[in-house]
């Protein structure tokens, strides 16, 4: 990975990851699109979500700091608002390490993500026409519940709403914005909620994928890490204060039509030969050495079985040939 490959997905992870538009979904689709697969490059995906965590903790450093008060008993409002969100952590925090190896070995690629895309879309557009009905600017205010009123029955329902996102393309800002509206926040406040909830999930979620990924993490250049975090670090402020400006005035309309374009585009992409089919989970042998990088020409050669060709160089994406037909096919160097 270069620099300049590093800075794009530096900044389509800051720009989508508080966006209802799905980060895990574009940076999958921007892989493909570059090229880019394997452990490696996805571990590096994981890294730059720091940059994004930490621009949620500079912008919504007030909230931050009253929350550390409510634990150390200072601020009740501040650990209310805490328990909420560590109630609302924990649905994503024991599913997501049970279901993480599944998801991403049958859903993390282009396919699955641009139906998430589009079937996203649609719900965004009934979410708007929503919005327009039921949080018009005549509304009675008092009919709706700010962060620092929340129930933590409603903070599950929010947290339940999350876990939908584990399928990728599915956008966890929009299941938790739109969650939050459900159970009565205004947009703006249900923004809010989605952002703080983000820093511990996400965090739980980069930790638990750099210690899975650990071999691959080494490979990584730090000269690329380090513009990657920096970069999506600049892009998630910006995004986010824009985002909760437009979410004050406007409706969800634009993001859902977004998600609809971009998921036709890319289908006509995939259907085109534009952008590759491959799963992004790493390719490894039987041996346990990651594949995935290799660009080698690819040999066949033919011993035992005449039905199997075995690769001198290959991933298992790429050999062909009824492998249950052979039952001794020897490799040769």
């Amino acid at each position: 990975m270069d620099i300049i490959q590093a800075i794009i997905l530096g900044i389509v992870e800051g720009i989508t990851e508080f966006l209802p538009i799905s980060s895990t979904g574009h940076l999958i689709l921007v892989q493909s699109w570059m090229g880019l697969h394997g452990e490696a490059n996805n571990a590096y995906t994981i890294v730059i979500q720091g940059g994004a965590i930490l621009a949620v903790l500079g912008l919504y450093r007030k909230r931050v700091i009253t929350m550390i008060k409510g634990f150390l008993g200072k601020h009740p409002e501040g650990l209310k608002l805490a328990i909420n969100i560590i109630i609302a952590f924990i649905p994503a925090a024991i599913l997501g390490p049970l279901f993480d190896s599944k998801i991403e070995a049958l859903l993390f690629h282009p396919t699955p993500v641009v139906l998430a895309l589009g079937v996203g879309g649609i719900v965004m557009l009934f979410a708007a026409k929503w919005q327009r009905s039921s949080f018009h600017e005549g509304t009675d205010s008092k009919s709706f519940i700010d962060i620092g009123h929340l129930t933590w029955k409603k903070a599950l329902v929010i947290g339940l709403l999350q876990c939908v996102a584990m399928y990728p393309g599915t956008s966890r800002s929009m299941m938790t914005i739109v969650g939050g509206m459900a159970v009565g926040m205004k947009p703006k406040h249900a923004a809010e909620f989605s952002f703080l909830l983000g820093v511990p999930t996400l965090g739980a979620a980069t930790v638990f994928k750099l210690f899975k990924n650990s071999d691959a993490l080494a490979t990584l250049d730090y000269t690329s890490m380090i513009v990657g975090i920096v970069v999506a670090f600049i892009a998630a402020a910006i995004a986010i204060k824009w985002f909760v400006a437009y979410l004050s005035k406007h409706g969800l309309a634009l993001f859902g039509w977004y998600r609809i374009v971009l998921a036709i585009v890319f289908a006509i992409g995939l259907y085109s030969g534009y952008f590759t089919l491959g799963n992004n989970a790493p390719n490894t042998s039987e041996d346990g050495v990651d594949t995935s990088s290799i660009s080698e020409p690819i040999t066949f050669v033919y011993d035992h079985c005449p039905a199997l060709p075995v690769a001198t160089h290959a991933t298992p994406s790429t050999m062909t040939g009824p492998i249950a037909d052979c039952q001794c096919p020897t490799l040769i160097s």
